[in-house]
């Protein structure tokens, strides 16, 4: 683990999610524990006041705060502009826990309704829409479609997943209007690190915030 400082509440939580894949048999029970875990996270008003600091990850954008050098966990950040509109898609195998901790969203869930048994062809229908506030986290489970749309102010949320998988495989961009589906590299993960040379867009992260040396590793 890093020598570097984090925020109490965030060394907490990935300590709990380590304990969390030590202790449980499989992914779903983890991702489940860690739904729970990330519900309390996003309720903690100093991590709430540290991100308002947080540069916009627009243009397809993830901040890795953290990838776990034993368990493969990892945890993301975006930072949404007010009224975004999100396209459909999935994260492939891995699970996802998208906690709002900033800001409202709107949270859409699509049924596939055909077998995917024809290349490029995927026919969904919208199951519901759930209405995101701070504090609320939504669990998206392997290759489910998803959209989140954005609210009428700037929105914030941190993102638990079994696994990073930007980078390493392709992901699910769908178009319910023309019943297509196409395989892509997810968002590009913006590594945070207190040392850090790169520029990051708009103004740099807190230097005490979520700042373990073990990042953006491949």
């Amino acid at each position: 683990m890093s020598d570097t400082k984090r925020l109490p509440v965030f060394e907490t939580f990935i300590q709990d999610l380590r304990s969390a894949w030590s202790e449980l048999p499989n992914m779903e029970a983890r991702m489940k524990r860690g739904q729970k875990l990330l519900e309390e996270l996003v309720k903690d008003s100093t991590l709430r006041e540290a991100s308002k600091n947080w540069p916009s990850t627009e243009g397809r954008k993830n901040l890795l705060f953290y990838e776990d050098p034993d368990y493969g966990f990892a945890i993301n950040g975006v930072v949404r502009v007010a009224g975004r509109k999100g396209s459909i898609h999935d994260h492939a195998h891995s699970w996802t826990a998208y906690g709002l901790l900033d800001g409202t969203e709107s949270l859409e869930r699509y049924r596939r309704l055909d077998d995917g048994s024809k290349e490029g062809y995927a026919k969904l229908k919208l199951e519901s829409v759930t209405q995101g506030n701070p504090g609320k986290v939504d669990l998206v489970p392997p290759f489910d479609a998803h959209a989140e749309q954005g609210g009428p102010t700037r929105s914030v949320a941190v993102i638990l997943r079994s696994e990073r998988v930007s980078g390493k495989v392709l992901q699910g961009s769908y178009s319910i209007e023309s019943n297509t589906v196409r395989r892509i590299d997810g968002p590009t993960n913006i590594p945070v690190r207190r040392t850090s040379r790169t520029k990051l867009p708009a103004r740099p992260i807190p230097t005490n915030l979520l700042c373990p040396s073990r990042l953006g590793r491949t």
